[in-house]
């Protein structure tokens, strides 16, 4: 039968509905930074709760500024100064780069390029052909010059918009830190209201996969850039430091690290350096480029307390469909997927 309270719920469910999406609508063009900052929290509640709030008396709003302070510390201020010195490494390149451009390249292709096996007659041909010949040459350079602009503006609009979403993610985890109490005890409420004792085992399992994700990330990221700095020692690469600092910062991406052992290993060949080079190049495939094949898999199980295979399906899906806050999400999925298909089962096995 028709009953009045029907519409008046339909109603409510409608206008509940509608302000999730308009929440949501609101949210997406900065949800990476907010996921994010909430990845962050999530990692640093501890130390901060337990470590930090306790020596300040409590004082949420002291506590959450030398929180976010450290973290300025830790993450903006490098990236700004690797920002920098990739400037001023762009314009040392240029500076190298211009008296070919002005002169011209020498008539006779590098041995080492002419040797290469296979391609190596076709190579110094085309070398030959185009050195001589002056308008093969401008066509050649003028070719290059669109996608060179295009690929330092890339460049350029994503370090700005990796700074802008970082300072973004510090201003939003400054009032998680302020906050953090009533968070956590809303978070706690929520999934007990919506899944009871369940809800609050996989609120848990999400927290300690996101820890154990971040533990890989970090572990694998300390090692790659540790190892590299060696290297770079090894060969006397300078600002070795620094090198080792920026392949920890790029480890978080797949072509992160050999961008600067690859780049250091061309420095060496500039300076006719051969065997260092060759070295260079062996470094830092067999050693930092594999420590992530098996390090970071092994840290992210380790710390979430879930397979390795789940861990590197959940990592590589999660970035394919989410992007870098995939790296997160996807084993958070899967590991929640994983826990609630398990209980399922346990459940009919003890019916049975």
């Amino acid at each position: 039968m028709f009953n009045e309270e029907n519409p008046k719920r339909l109603a409510q469910v409608a206008l509940v509905v509608l302000l999730i999406i308009g929440c949501i609508a609101v949210l997406w063009p900065m949800i990476g930074a907010v996921l994010f900052a909430f990845v962050i929290w999530i990692c640093t509640w501890p130390l901060y709760t337990e470590k930090l709030l306790p020596r300040l008396g409590g004082r949420d709003w002291l506590g959450a500024s030398l929180m976010t302070l450290l973290l300025v510390l830790v993450m903006l201020l490098p990236m700004i100064f690797l920002a920098g010195s990739l400037a001023s490494g762009t314009e040392a390149l240029v500076d190298l780069a211009r008296p070919y451009v002005e002169r011209g390249l020498p008539k006779r292709a590098p041995d080492w390029l002419s040797g290469i096996p296979f391609f190596g007659v076709e190579i110094a041909s085309f070398w030959r052909r185009v050195t001589t010949n002056h308008t093969e040459m401008s066509a050649l350079l003028t070719s290059l010059i669109v996608p060179a602009r295009q690929f330092a503006l890339s460049i350029g609009s994503f370090a700005a918009n990796g700074l802008l979403q970082l300072a973004l993610v510090l201003f939003v985890v400054f009032f998680m830190y302020r906050d953090g109490a009533v968070l956590s005890h809303a978070l706690y409420v929520g999934a007990h209201k919506l899944g009871g004792e369940l809800g609050e085992e996989m609120l848990d399992k999400a927290r300690g996969t996101v820890v154990g994700v971040m533990l890989g990330l970090v572990g694998t990221a300390a090692a790659q850039g540790t190892v590299a700095m060696i290297g770079f020692l090894i060969a006397g690469v300078p600002q070795a430091p620094l090198l080792g600092f920026a392949t920890f910062f790029l480890s978080m991406i797949p072509i992160g690290p050999p961008l600067i052992w690859g780049g250091a290993a061309a420095w060496l060949y500039t300076q006719d350096q051969l065997g260092w080079a060759i070295f260079m190049v062996i470094w830092g495939v067999l050693v930092v480029s594999s420590i992530d094949n098996f390090l970071k898999p092994f840290l992210m199980a380790r710390g979430s307390g879930i397979s390795i295979l789940l861990i590197a399906l959940g990592v590589l899906g999660g970035i394919l469909v989410f992007g870098f806050i995939g790296i997160f999400l996807g084993p958070v999925l899967l590991a929640l997927g994983h826990m609630l298909f398990s209980r399922w089962t346990r459940e009919e096995e003890d019916v049975a």
